[in-house]
């Protein structure tokens, strides 16, 4: 077994890393000015040209705005940013969202993903579908949640990769780390065999080459993992994870995700009557 070599981070990704969090969490709000980069390096223990390189980042990231002679401003990164603050947005807290930012990934990942079909169907040969229904299945052999939540990014990758956009499958690939940890707590709550049955239905719409079925299936299985029984959130503070009834009942709740707690994966009877397969 072989060991990578760990690498610890410069001062300035630290720095880079500490204002951005302050940014994402509030404590820096909008319009907010910094301290002078003197101030900054004396407080922070860390040298003006690593506060200087390390504002620089964060002003092409979008979170921040150099006004020469007047000063450093905390920016709206929603109106200044790039992918690269997208990337930013989706590892913060260790790719760990708040529910606002979970259920605007699932609704842009839905945009997305209707795309990519719509492209496949349109444009996609034997091979290609043959392809996905590959990827797919490699979720089901997937050993772990980890695995299985890898194994669906691949598949959600390789349908961007087949829709003939060249640019969805860079975009999805901004999604990584936090999509990981969605998929993930999707597994624990539903079942690998979920996340699976749900992406080859996918396919089997896709290989029917009818778009109106894809879109109806992408529709409802975002509406269910949005506010439906299929959520993959938790109530705040709760001492342990709620079961699949309580997630039922209270599907109307305000829950927030939180890694690293467990919950019973569904029945397999739920399953079935959420999922009719032909």
């Amino acid at each position: 077994m072989e060991f990578e070599k760990l690498v610890s981070p410069s001062l300035k990704d630290l720095f880079i890393t500490h204002i951005e969090a302050m940014i994402l969490s509030g404590e820096l709000p909008v319009g907010q000015q910094l301290p002078p980069e003197r101030q900054l390096a004396q407080s922070m223990g860390v040298s003006r040209a690593v506060v200087n390189s390390g504002v620089a980042e964060l002003e092409r990231r979008g979170f921040l705005e150099v006004r020469p002679r007047v000063g450093t401003f905390v920016t709206d990164y929603r109106r200044a940013g790039t992918l690269d603050t997208l990337k930013s947005i989706m590892t913060y807290n260790r790719g760990r969202l708040r529910n606002e930012e979970i259920r605007s990934i699932l609704e842009i990942r839905d945009a997305l993903d209707k795309l990519a079909a719509a492209g496949i169907i349109a444009c996609a040969s034997e091979e290609d579908i043959a392809a996905l229904f590959r990827a797919a299945e490699t979720i089901r052999e997937a050993g772990d949640n980890r695995h299985a939540a890898e194994a669906a990014f691949a598949f959600q990758h390789e349908l961007a990769m087949q829709s003939g956009n060249t640019l969805l499958p860079l975009i999805f690939r901004s999604f990584y780390s936090s999509v990981l940890v969605l998929w993930e707590r999707f597994c624990a709550l539903n079942g690998v065999s979920m996340l699976y049955e749900t992406s080859v239905r996918l396919c089997r719409h896709i290989r029917d080459r009818d778009p109106s079925a894809a879109v109806a299936w992408i529709d409802y299985c975002t509406r269910e993992t949005v506010s439906g029984s299929r959520r993959i959130y938790y109530y705040p503070g709760a001492a342990k994870p709620m079961s699949q009834k309580e997630i039922t009942i209270l599907r109307d709740g305000d829950f927030f995700l939180e890694q690293g707690t467990g919950i019973e994966p569904a029945s397999s009877a739920w399953e079935a009557d959420v999922l009719p397969m032909y």
